[in-house]
Parts: structure tokens; C-alpha cells; sequence
């Protein structure tokens, strides 16, 4: 202390202040010395961290050298890093100077060869050319030979009448010699350039277009994965958003994207990466188990920020989209049994207890109502789509009638029958036969859409393939017949049993039953089980009847299901109407 030499200094840690307890009456406040009260109570800085400065002096001299020290690890690091990018970068510098040595190099064979081809067409041409003309090259020294030799044995003879048939001869020869002096081939022979073709810029114009030497701003630690919630055997999806240095969003794609998924037991799970053209990059996959998974992302082979990410997989499946309640508006159902989809993925739910149809966009989006007399006295149970695609068959349990209108509620035309007894559900096939499931009967009943009745399918009974509360029918694309029971039964399109699976059995029976079905194009057959204790929609193999997965509707649980529609534009949800909550949900399934 510059007033009391021999006083040690202190330092409040809490203050961050050096003081003399003399100067300061002991409190390490201004104006406590000399019996004047410090400004402040004591209690105020009882509770304060006081050591010697001498202390404090080493204490911040180690702070100071190991936060220095631990700059200069950091520092070091990244020049390594650094460095080994550079070392990268001559790698791919010279991976491209060799891919661009490669292309001229084929372009500098293909040339050559072409070259030779054309030198070899002028060859050949010339030798055709030559052949023909030493060809009269030999007849013509065949014919000098001749004469010669002629001559020759001429020289020899007296007898006039010999000379004389040889002149005749001679200039008979002469004729045909004469004939000869004209070449039979001539010597043209030149190769004529296309006019008006600029070889020179023609190659210029192609080599322009061999490529591009491509680079990235890309900065692999700045860029981020974020996900949806993982569900079990739904298709999961990351999102890689790229950002370039100092942290602007890119907005290009094209930088080398690699993933990985791993389980808890370190198995990969097959994933699939699409560029979006706009920086950011979808990665997709399906786990098929719960648990915690791994999702490892580079590019540059360099790990992306917060990666690897941990993430859980669940089993509960949430619907996507609700609506309606219990009410007689827009939003109100009142025992909504059936629904199905047309075309365009509008749904049309069958509202029982208002006697009308209730029509919902894809997106749950109220629509309009339909009204019709067949709708009436709250007894309509089964919906259909007609084979057409633009009407609508109902089934009414009470007055056993099936009825078909149009989408917006006009009487097309309808039937009743002396066997029906207790039609509950309705199905259109594509070639417009009507197959209602009748409890009163035990069977499905097929008719041509005039109301003749073709043929009956099953019986009740308790044998395989027998049925005992039939809920819902759908029919395949093969023509196979599915019944919901308490079990699910597959007939071929002949009414033939071919298979039964699905549901459970206690001491005192089948416990539940499949209260709605729906198969999509590719096999995948979703049903409606309501059981007494809980509510689920199951999604099976419909050729092996092996269960696929299981909807659970966790957090917004179903009471009752009574209807299932797949979606036919969007591929992979499923819409369902639930008498117990009066409302439809929107569900993934895959």
C-alpha cells in the first residue's frame, strides 16, 4: 500500500478488487477508515472470497499461462487441420489434372484415329484406282509380246500369201490396240472439306462443353442435420442444410454428401441422400427397431457440426392431422362408421347419426355435406367408391337396401334383395360387382350392380375361414375378397377360402375383432382392431398375413375404429374414422 508500506494488499475475488484492510477499516470499502462509517452495511461483504494479493498474483499468473497454453494447443490444431486441407487440396488438384490429362488425351486419340481412318479410305480408294489400271498395264505388254514375237517369225518367211494374212491381222490388232491407248481408270483423286464447316471452332465449341473444374464454399463444421421424430418401420428423414464460411445458407447443391445410420448393435441401415439443388439435402431411412441410433453426415469426408447425433427411435405413431368432435356443424360427427376416398384423395365419411356424408379434403379440410333419402333414418353403415370412380354405393342395415348416388348426392340407383338380412359393409369390385357383408346371413353376398344375386361367399361357423361377426370387406386388385371378422379371411375371387390370420384367442374365444380394411398397390393390408382394452391399427403382408407394423395412435389414443381408407395420391398415409372419438385421423404407415 503507497500509504501503509508494511500492509499487505488484499484481493476480494467476488469484487475483483485489491484493497488495504488499514485504508479500508477492514471491509475492502472506500471511506471505512479513520472511524468513518463504510457506505455500506458489512453483512453486504461478509460473504466474499478475500485472499492475500500475493496469492491472487500466482493464482492469475497460472490462470493466465494455462489459458494461453491451452490458445497455443488450440492454435496448433488448427494449423494442423489446416494444413492437412491443403494437403487435400494438392490431392485433388492432382486427381484433376490427371482427369483433365485423361480427357485430352482421348480426344487426342480419338482424333488420331479418325485421322487414320480417312488416310486409310484415301489408300484404299487410290488402290482401286491402280488396280484397275495395271491391270491394262499387263494386257497392253501382253499384246506388245505378241506383235513382237509375230514380227520376229515374219522376218523368216517367202511366202507372200503368209505375209500377207498377217498384215490382215496386224491391222485388225490395231483396232483393238486402239482401244487400249485410252486408261481405263482415271487419276483423279482428292478429299474435299465440307464447305462451310469451321473445324477449327467446331472443336473449340466441343471442348468447351468436357466440363468444369467445380468448388464448394461449403464449410463442413458450420453446416447442421435436424429430424423428425424416428417412428419404427416409418421412413425417417434428416435434413442437411450446408452453410459456407463465415455462416451464410448456401443455396446450391452438388457438395459430396455421404451418411450413416447405425443401431444400438453398430448395423447399418441403408439410407438414401437427394441434393435439392438449394443447399440443403435430404437423407432418408427406415429403422426397423426401437432404440438409440447414430446418424454420422460428412462432406469432405470431414464430420458435420453436433454430429455424430444420437437419436431415439420410437414405437408410438401419432396421427398427423384430426377432425371433428361430437356435434351437428361443419366440425360435428355424431357415430361416424365408414369413410372412403376418391381420386383425388377426398375423404367421404359416412356421418350416421347426422344421416348425411361428410366430405374432407386430404388435409382433414371440411368440404360440404351430402344429403340423400337413403341417408336417412341413421342406419347407413358401409360406404364404397362405385367401380367408375365418380360415385358413391351405401348400404343401410335397416331398410337392407344398397344404394348408389352421385358424389354430390343424386340417386343413380340402388337395390334391396330377399336375402339380405343384416348388410353391415359394402365393397365395389373394378368390374362392378357389389359384395356386402351380412351378419343376419353369415356370408358376403356378391349381386351385379342391377341387384341379381350372383353367389354367396363363407359361412358362419367356427371351422378356418367360417365367420362369426363380420365388420368390413375389401376387394384387391386380384380380386381377392378380405373379410374383417375376429380374425381376417382371404377368399380368391371365386369365393374360395384361402387363408385366415390376425386376431387373438383366450379360454372364452377370439377377444376383439378387424373393424375396417384397406390394401394398397404395393401388398400392404391395414386393419382396424378394437379389443376391449385398447384400439389399433395393425398393417400386414396381405400375401403371408405377417404383421409389418403397428399404429398405436400414441398420445391421442382411438377408441373405436370403424373405417380404414389408404391414401391414393400420397404414398403411405392412411385416414380413419373412430366412432369412440367421433372424429378422423391422418396416420403415416410407412
Amino acid at each position: 500500500c503507497s500509504t501503509h508500506p508494511n500492509q499487505e494488499l488484499f484481493f476480494c475475488e467476488t469484487c475483483d478488487s485489491v484493497f488495504c484492510s488499514t485504508c479500508t477499516g477492514g471491509t475492502h470499502k472506500p471511506g471505512g477508515a479513520g472511524g468513518v462509517e463504510a457506505p455500506e452495511d458489512l453483512s453486504s461483504t461478509a460473504d466474499h472470497t478475500v485472499i492475500p494479493f500475493s496469492i491472487a498474483i500466482k493464482r492469475i499468473s497460472e490462470i493466465l499461462i494455462y489459458k494461453a497454453n491451452e490458445c497455443t494447443a488450440k492454435l496448433n490444431t488448427a494449423n494442423d487441420v489446416v494444413l492437412e486441407e491443403m494437403h487435400r487440396l494438392d490431392h485433388s488438384a492432382d486427381d484433376s489434372f490427371a482427369s483433365v490429362n485423361k480427357l485430352f488425351e482421348e480426344v487426342i486419340d480419338a482424333v488420331g484415329k479418325r485421322r487414320l481412318e480417312v488416310l486409310a479410305e484415301v489408300k484404299t480408294k487410290k488402290d482401286e484406282k491402280r488396280k484397275v489400271l495395271d491391270e491394262q498395264l499387263q494386257i497392253i505388254q501382253k499384246e506388245k509380246l505378241e506383235v513382237d514375237s509375230e514380227v520376229e517369225a515374219l522376218q523368216q518367211q517367202v511366202d507372200v500369201r503368209n505375209i500377207t494374212k498377217k498384215i490382215s491381222d496386224l491391222n485388225c490388232k490395231l483396232d483393238t490396240i486402239s482401244q487400249l491407248a485410252e486408261p481405263r481408270e482415271n487419276c483423279y483423286l482428292e478429299f474435299c472439306r465440307i464447305s462451310g464447316v469451321s473445324y477449327c471452332e467446331a472443336v473449340k465449341r466441343m471442348l468447351r462443353d468436357v466440363g468444369r473444374v467445380k468448388t464448394s464454399q461449403t464449410c463442413a463444421s458450420l453446416c447442421r442435420a435436424s429430424m423428425e421424430t424416428a417412428v419404427t418401420h416409418l421412413q425417417t428423414m434428416a435434413k442437411v442444410q450446408t452453410v459456407e464460411y463465415p455462416g451464410n445458407i448456401q443455396d446450391v447443391g452438388g457438395d459430396p454428401v455421404t451418411a450413416e445410420v447405425t443401431n444400438e448393435k453398430g448395423e447399418q441401415i441403408e439410407t438414401h441422400i437427394e441434393d435439392k439443388d438449394d443447399g440443403s439435402y435430404e437423407v432418408t431411412f427406415t429403422p426397423q427397431s426401437v432404440g438409440t441410433f447414430c446418424l454420422k453426415v460428412q462432406i469432405f469426408d470431414r464430420p458435420i457440426k453436433d454430429c455424430p447425433l444420437f437419436f431415439e427411435v420410437t414405437e408410438h405413431n401419432s396421427p398427423v392431422l384430426s377432425f371433428g368432435s361430437r356435434g351437428f356443424q361443419e366440425k360435428g360427427f355424431v357415430q361416424p362408421c365408414s369413410l372412403t376416398v376418391d381420386g383425388q384423395d377426398n375423404l367421404y365419411v359416412v356421418d350416421t347419426g347426422n344421416s348425411r356424408i361428410k366430405v374432407l379434403s386430404p388435409n382433414l379440410d371440411f368440404q360440404n355435406h351430402i344429403f340423400n333419402e337413403s341417408l336417412e333414418g341413421r342406419s347407413v353403415t358401409g360406404v364404397s367408391l362405385g367401380s367408375s370412380g365418380d360415385t358413391l354405393v351405401t348400404v343401410n342395415w335397416r331398410t337392407k337396401t344398397v344404394t348408389e348416388m352421385t358424389l354430390d348426392g343424386k340417386t343413380i340407383g340402388g337395390f334391396s334383395h330377399d336375402e339380405l338380412v343384416e348388410p353391415i359393409a359394402v365393397a365395389v369390385s373394378s368390374d362392378g360387382d357389389v359384395y356386402v357383408a351380412d351378419n343376419g346371413v353369415g356370408a358376403v353376398l356378391v349381386f351385379e350392380s342391377c341387384g341379381k344375386l350372383k353367389r354367396k361367399i363363407g359361412e358362419k361357423g367356427k371351422k378356418p375361414g367360417n365367420f362369426k361377426e363380420m365388420s368390413s370387406v375389401c376387394i384387391c386388385d386380384n380380386g381377392d375378397v378380405i373379410v374383417g371378422d375376429t380374425r381376417i379371411i382371404v377368399f380368391n375371387s371365386s369365393g374360395e377360402f384361402i387363408r385366415e390370420f390376425g386376431g387373438m384367442k383366450t379360454k372364452e374365444g377370439s377377444r376383439g375383432r378387424f373393424c375396417g380394411l384397406s390394401v394398397d398397390s404395393s401388398g400392404l393390408l391395414l386393419a382396424a382392431r378394437a379389443e376391449k382394452s385398447r384400439s389399433y391399427i395393425q398393417v400386414f403382408n396381405k400375401d403371408d398375413g405377417s404383421v409389418h407394423s403397428v399404429i398405436d395412435s400414441h398420445g391421442e389414443k382411438l377408441r373405436r375404429p370403424t373405417g380404414v381408407a389408404i391414401s391414393r395420391n400420397s404414398d403411405g398415409f392412411v385416414f380413419v374414422v373412430d366412432i369412440g372419438t367421433e372424429c378422423v385421423r391422418k396416420y403415416r404407415y410407412k
